[in-house]
């Protein structure tokens, strides 16, 4: 059995390199398009309910389906695949983005409002620090989503790892195929620790509070 991957799908390296870019580029689009979104469900709850039917109603369209009417846009390239993925990854972070902050206790935010911050200022240094963790908890699970489903844009031409696939098939060669298993899920994993790792960068009063309570 060979391990050598052809020639005409590139490098290992370049199709790592092709996948992370398509597969984190579509969760970090994902988390900027959410942010704004979750902050307009706290502030005005009533537009909650048909945001997160609106993500749900995306969320349902197939992605080859979605790859395919993008073509016309964005011809075969990368942005095909970054951009549905990007929808996609709105139906678990808008949540977590709402419940992350509606977590924020109000006896915090009176007293960011008693020390004088503004909206804006109490938002960047109060509210979006306390709701790390919901939202890295749904970035993880996008991310982890993201880079299984970057495979798919294979029947496009662009699916980096996912080109394996198809190739295994065509070339009667099934080395491949657990080239790209075993690749896809060593990245999710790297991926998923390397975010768990910024959580606990990003949130240093969650360690000394675990401390305290021992």
């Amino acid at each position: 059995m060979s391990l050598r991957i052809p020639g005409y799908l590139g490098t290992f390296w370049e199709l790592l390199g092709d996948h992370l870019v398509m597969a984190l580029g579509a969760s970090l689009l994902g988390l900027v398009l959410a942010l704004p979104l979750g902050l307009a469900c706290v502030r005005w709850p009533r537009v909650y309910a048909p945001v997160l039917a609106a993500c749900s109603v995306l969320y349902s369209i197939p992605s080859l389906a979605f790859f395919v009417l993008l073509i016309a846009f964005t011809g075969i390239s990368r942005t095909t695949v970054i951009l549905p993925l990007a929808v996609y990854a709105l139906a678990g972070l808008v949540p977590n983005v709402v419940d992350g902050l509606r977590a924020v206790p109000d006896s915090v935010r009176q007293s960011a409002v008693a020390m004088g911050f503004s909206t804006p200022r109490r938002l960047l240094t109060v509210d979006l620090p306390l709701a790390i963790p919901a939202v890295i908890a749904g970035l993880r699970v996008a991310t982890v989503a993201n880079i299984s489903m970057v495979s798919v844009g294979a029947l496009i031409g662009m699916g980096a790892f996912g080109a394996l696939f198809t190739a295994s098939v065509q070339l009667d060669r099934l080395d491949l195929a657990i080239i790209g298993i075993i690749a896809t899920v060593v990245m999710a994993l790297v991926v998923d620790a390397v975010l768990v790792l910024v959580q606990r960068l990003s949130t240093p009063w969650m360690r000394r509070t675990s401390k305290v309570s021992r």
